[in-house]
Parts: structure tokens; C-alpha cells; sequence
């Protein structure tokens, strides 16, 4: 109260001249001060507000596509879907519906709506609540690019100043262009044209009126308005959105009540369902590597593949189909004779049959098909490539190659005949006199209970013998004694040899019992290495990915195959002659069905655990493979890689093959086909019952004739 009188006693004692001088004085001071911390305040809000200049540089976070051979998409690799499009791509009605909606002054404001701001604020202050709304498409542009996503009055003046620089350096048709390829649509999707392959499954370029007004409604809140979430809300908006455009006199009355009309979506487009997920898997990680995260996953890359969808659609229905039926078969023999829990008390009845298929082009080694496993998302293990499973007798064709190689023939006469061997310390040796059953018994009787003799007695699956066979029927009927015979008189390391020659990669152990397919390998490796046969002996390696290119359009990459020449055209022919009998008389015939020329081989592993089938036209390689995650052995005793797998192989290939012309394996020169005795192998009688024409390589062919009636 002292202070209050004391400062009216001294404006008493000024003269009014006095009082108006100082009065301007204060106010004047206070004009400074306030325009200094104003002229602060507008420092630091423009201290980092981006240039502009930028704008023409930005590239947002594309969508790398990956195309099979036909120019389909496969999948998508992003961490925002989005396309970039020019304006001239984009629906007329689209960009209507968004002007109409979002901003009616869009093509007669200045990047900013002085109205609008106002109209803002004032329901901001009234609601208490921070600077929002009154954006121009300028506004919401600059915002999505260059701003945080923060509702301050700072981030608002620093939206209106890049509106105006941006009206000032860019034309409207680009403001809107950026605009539409901008905007966030909901699901993981950002422009016009990534939201209408989700919602609607096309191009934007094919959207209707009622799809643009549905999108349109979207751009506030594309959860809320998510046909997908709330099918009326989403149709309420669209039909606000025609109110609006019929306002704006862009539709007429009855455009509009047509486009409300429309039905809308109910689901996400299959177009972002992917087929081939292994395989897309299998191409990430070989370009992630190369190409880095950023540039594979944001950089707008496209993938060009060697993947058949046309192939592939039907080969995982087909697999599925078989395995999902052969799982119904195992829990009823389950049920029939209960098995105990495993280890970690999971019954066994809860594990589901897994598979692996692989279609190979033969001249190039493009991966025209891949399954690597029922379901992706259940696991993402590829049995086609990483699955390291025991060959069973598919790998046989190994074994005769390299009989080839040492002189044999078709027509050569191989033993089917029981046999034993031991183990020296270094190496398996065969028991010398023991042909039959008796003779191993009492060779081995002495060393029974001995820890340091180890014997190994192998058998034939139906365990039976059949004695003096040719080689061609010991092939045909996928005889294991006849195999392990073969491999003992060529050598175990040749025949390692001879496959990894043929394909595979892995390491061979160079054992007897190499002959029965008890080395590691993978399905892929198995079809590339009969492919080789399939080829005239050359090699190619299998690739999945064709052209790589940057989203300029510029190939970064580009493949060509890998040849090598691993064996004869006369060898090669002669072998695949010999494999197709196994189609035509042995334990491939279910694949007869086809009717074609089919060369393949059969193979069930030790215990059951691996079912196999690769097959081959002169085209195309084809491997196939059933069997349990955990190893577990196949439940039924009859089931066979010839009486299981073989069945959904033929199918899918009859499916494959059915627009392919049917021709045979051709014929090098070099070759000679003779009329040959079946059971002999000596060249054949008028009087012969069991006659077959055989292929030999020239000089090779028999010269005595059957002197037996068969």
C-alpha cells in the first residue's frame, strides 16, 4: 500500500507532458522487449525447420517387388507397402474426392487457409486443447515428410512456413502427386496405389468412384474407418465423401448414389497372401547380403525369378492335399496300436508328416517351383534346402553311374545274393565264402558277444534275394545287395566321386554302404544331380533369381548358369534309359500315369524315416521327399517312397506337364539299341519271352545270344 501511494504521489507531481513522454517511453520498451523475444522464439522455431530444396530428392521408403516368370508378384519385401506413381496415373475421381474432402480451396490458397487456422484455433481454446485441424493438403504434406507427429504450436508454425516455401518452389499437380503417393492408408500401407491392391486387388488405375470415396474416408483414420474393422462406419464415410464431391459439382446426383451403391471389401487382397514363401525366403537370403537391409527393404528393388506360380499354386495343394490324408492314416494306425509319450510328454500323434518339393529346369537350373515345408508361418525351416536327410535308394543311380564308367552295361550281370561284412579297424571288409544265410551264420558265430568285431549283414527291403540279375533290373527293382556288390567292385570314393560330381555338396563317406543312400543330402541337391543325367552329364546350378534391378529401372544384376561338364552324353543317356525303366516296370510306376517319358528312382531310408521320389522329363527335374521333423519313422509298415511320395508327384507333374508336348530323351550319337533277353541279358531269341530293347553305348552291346526259352 506504501508502494501504491508513493507511485501516485509521483505521477501527481508530473506535468502532463511529462506523464504522456514517459508513458510512450514504457511502451516503447516494452514493443522492444516483446518483438526480441518474439524474434527468439521465431529463431528457434526456424533454427531446424528443413529446406525445402529437399523435396525434390526425398525418396520415401519403397516396396521391393519379387515377380515370378510371367511378370506376377510373388511377394513383397517393405517396411512401408508403397508405390510412387506420377499424377496422370492416378483416377480423376480420386483426386477429387481427396480435394473435396481434404481441402476444397486446394487450387486457390497459397499453402496456407487463414480461415481455417482461425476456425481451429478457436475450437482448439474452446476445447482447451492443442493447435490441430485447419490443415491445407500443403500442410498435411509438409507434416508427413519433414515433421514429427507432435500437436504443438511450435510444429503448426513450422508446418505453415514449409506449406508456403513448398507452394512457392513446386507446382500444384506435384503438391498433389506427393500428396497422394504420401498419404497412410491403414495396414502397413502408404499411397494410393499400395491401398488399392490392399483393399480391392487391382490397380489404382482401375478403381471405380465408389473406391476412390471409400479411400478417401479413410485418410483421418484408416483403423476407424477400416472397411475390414467396421464395415458401416467405412460405408458412411464414403457415402460423406460423395456428399462432398457432389457439393463440389466433380460427380452428379446419380454417380453418387451408384458409387454408394458398391459393395465393399471384406477381406485383405490375396495379393498380399503370398505363394512361395519358401522360396522368397531362400531369395532374401541371398540378396540381403549383398544389397544390404535398407536398399532390399526400403530401396524399391524388383526381383525378376525363375518361379512358375502356374507351377507352384498347384504343387501346394497337391502336396498338402496327400500329406494331410497321410496324417489321418497315421493317427488312426496310431490309435490301433497306442504309442508311448515322447521324452518331453508330447504324443507322438500330435506331429504332422512334413514334405519338401522342387521342380529344376534341366538345360538352365532355374528353380521353376519350391515348397519347402506345409506351412510358413507354422516354421520357417526349408526342408528343400536345409533339410540334410538320409537319400535311402535314391541315391543309387550314383552307384550305376559309376558302374557305367567302369565297363558295365545294362545287360552286365550283377549279384542279388546275401553277403556279410567286418570290420578290420580301418576299413569294412567282405566276408570271403559267405553267399547264403547259413554260411554268414557260422562265419560270424565264433565273434558273437565280441565288443571289438563289428559285422554288418545288409538286406533287400522285401528281404529276399534274387541271385544273378542285370543291371538293369537290379536298378529297376532298387535291389540293395545288388547295390552294395556294385560298390564293393567299383570302389565306395568313386562312387562319392561320381556324385558330387553329379551335384551334391555335401561330404560323402566313402563306405560300402554309401550304395544304400546313408549319407546326408538335400532335396535340392538331389534333383540338381539327376537334372545332370537329364542334361547330357552338364551341370547347372540351381538359381531362383533372374534380373535385379533398382527402382530406376537399372539392372544391378543379372543371371547367366553355371555349366559344367560332368559326365558323357553317352553315359548319361544310357543311365537315364535304365531309370526309366523304373517307371515303366519298377517301384516308380505309379508315375506311369503320365504318360510320357518319365526317368526317375524311389528311395526309402533306414527305419522308414525318408520317403523320396525324384523324377525326370527331358525338360524338367523333379524331387520330392515326405518324412517327420524329429526323425521319427513313418507309422506303416507298407509305406514306401514308390507307394506314398510317387502318387503326389505324378499328380502335381500331370498338372504341370499337362500343357508341355510329350517327347522323349533324345539320343546322342554313339548309341546303339539292341533287342536283349531280360533275364539274361545275352542278346534275344525269336524264342525269348521276356525281351526288351536296350541302349548301349556302341562297341558295347552283347554278342552271345540267350541260349535259354524265358
Amino acid at each position: 500500500m506504501d508502494f501504491l501511494k508513493r507511485f501516485l504521489d509521483y505521477l501527481d507531481g508530473l506535468t502532463a507532458r511529462e506523464l504522456v513522454l514517459k508513458t510512450v517511453y514504457a511502451i516503447g520498451a516494452a514493443s522492444a522487449v516483446l518483438i526480441l523475444v518474439s524474434a527468439l522464439l521465431m529463431r528457434k522455431v526456424l533454427s531446424d525447420i528443413p529446406s525445402v530444396d529437399k523435396l525434390d530428392e526425398y525418396t520415401p521408403s519403397l516396396t521391393t517387388y519379387v515377380y515370378d516368370i510371367n511378370n506376377q508378384v510373388i511377394a513383397e519385401f517393405s517396411v512401408e507397402k508403397r508405390a510412387i506413381l506420377p499424377l496422370s496415373r492416378i483416377p480423376v475421381d480420386m483426386q477429387n474426392a481427396v480435394i473435396a474432402m481434404e481441402d476444397q480451396n486446394f487450387f486457390r490458397h497459397w499453402g496456407i487457409s487463414p480461415r481455417g487456422i482461425l476456425r481451429a484455433l478457436l475450437r482448439d481454446i474452446l476445447h482447451r486443447r492443442s493447435a490441430q485441424g485447419g490443415s491445407t493438403l500443403t500442410q498435411q504434406l509438409s507434416k508427413l515428410i519433414f515433421l514429427k507427429p507432435e500437436k504443438t504450436i511450435t510444429r503448426k508454425i513450422k508446418e505453415m512456413i514449409l506449406a508456403l516455401q513448398i507452394e512457392r518452389n513446386f507446382s500444384k499437380q506435384e503438391i498433389l502427386a506427393l500428396y497422394l503417393n504420401q498419404i497412410y492408408f491403414g495396414s502397413g500401407v502408404y499411397g494410393v496405389q499400395s491401398a488399392s491392391k490392399l483393399y480391392f486387388g487391382k490397380d489404382v488405375s482401375e478403381m471405380t468412384l465408389g473406391e476412390c470415396a471409400l479411400l478417401t474416408g479413410l485418410i483421418p483414420s484408416p483403423e476407424r474407418f477400416s472397411p475390414f474393422n467396421n464395415p458401416d462406419r467405412a460405408k458412411q464415410r464414403r457415402r460423406l465423401v460423395l456428399q462432398r464431391m457432389l457439393a463440389e459439382n466433380f460427380i452428379d446426383a446419380k454417380e453418387a448414389e451408384a458409387a454408394a451403391a458398391e459393395p465393399i471389401p471384406a477381406e485383405k487382397s490375396t495379393l498380399f497372401a503370398s505363394h512361395a514363401a519358401y522360396f522368397v525366403e531362400y531369395v532374401r537370403q541371398q540378396l540381403e547380403p549383398k544389397y544390404g537391409v535398407a536398399q532390399l527393404w526400403k530401396g524399391g528393388m524388383k526381383i525378376y525369378t525363375t518361379l512358375d506360380l502356374t507351377m507352384q499354386v498347384p504343387a501346394e495343394e497337391i502336396m498338402e492335399k496327400y500329406l494331410a490324408r497321410y496324417d489321418e492314416a497315421a493317427a488312426k494306425n496310431r490309435a490301433a496300436a497306442p504309442q508311448p509319450e515322447a521324452a518331453d510328454g508330447v504324443e507322438k500323434s500330435s506331429v504332422s508328416l512334413q514334405g519338401g518339393f522342387v521342380i529344376l529346369d534341366n538345360r538352365t537350373g532355374a528353380i521353376k517351383a519350391m515348397i519347402g515345408g506345409r506351412n510358413y508361418r507354422d516354421s520357417k525351416f526349408n526342408r528343400v534346402t536345409q533339410a540334410a536327410r538320409q537319400a535311402g535308394s535314391t541315391f543309387k543311380p550314383f552307384v550305376w553311374m559309376a558302374s557305367l564308367m567302369n565297363g558295365y552295361t545294362p545287360a552286365s550281370i550283377v549279384e542279388d545274393s546275401p553277403m556279410a561284412y567286418y570290420y578290420d579297424g580301418k576299413d569294412w571288409r567282405l566276408l570271403e565264402g559267405a553267399t547264403d544265410q547259413y554260411a554268414i551264420d557260422l562265419a560270424i558265430q565264433p565273434f558273437i558277444g565280441n565288443k571289438d568285431f563289428k559285422i554288418w549283414v545288409p538286406n533287400n527291403y522285401d528281404g529276399k534275394t534274387q541271385g544273378r540279375i542285370t543291371l538293369r533290373r537290379g536298378l529297376e527293382q532298387s535291389r540293395n545287395l545288388s547295390s552294395i556288390y556294385l560298390v564293393t567292385r567299383v570302389g565306395p570314393t568313386l562312387v562319392a566321386d561320381v556324385a558330387h560330381r553329379a551335384g551334391i555338396k555335401r561330404n560323402l563317406e566313402a563306405v560300402p554302404s554309401i550304395g544304400l543312400g546313408t549319407s546326408l543330402v538335400t532335396p535340392l541337391e538331389m534333383a540338381s544331380s539327376f537334372s545332370t543325367f537329364a542334361n547330357g552329364g552338364i551341370h547347372v546350378a540351381p538359381f531362383g533369381v533372374l534380373r535385379v534391378t533398382d527402382n530406376q529401372g537399372r539392372v544391378l544384376e543379372e543371371s547367366v548358369p553355371e555349366e559344367t561338364e560332368s559326365f558323357s552324353p553317352q553315359l548319361s543317356y544310357v543311365l537315364v534309359n535304365m531309370m526309366k525303366g523304373v517307371v515303366q516296370r519298377g517301384t516308380g510306376a505309379a508315375a506311369a500315369r503320365l504318360r510320357r517319358p518319365i526317368a526317375g528312382k524311389t528311395g526309402t531310408s533306414q527305419d522308414s524315416k525318408d520317403m523320396w521320389f525324384v523324377g525326370m522329363t527331358p525338360d524338367l527335374t523333379a524331387g520330392a521327399w515326405m518324412g517327420y521333423d524329429d526323425f521319427m519313422s513313418l507309422p506303416m509298415k507298407d509305406w514306401t517312397g514308390g507307394g506314398t511320395v510317387v502318387p503326389w508327384w505324378a499328380e502335381i507333374m500331370e498338372t504341370v506337364l499337362k500343357e508341355q508336348p510329350v517327347r522323349d530323351f533324345p539320343v546322342p550319337d554313339g548309341i546303339t539299341f539292341v533287342t536283349v533277353d531280360q533275364g539274361t541279358g545275352k542278346l534275344a531269341l525269336p524264342t525269348c519271352k521276356k525281351k526288351i530293347l536296350e541302349s548301349f553305348i556302341k562297341g558295347t552291346e552283347p554278342k552271345e545270344f540267350c541260349d535259354a526259352v524265358h
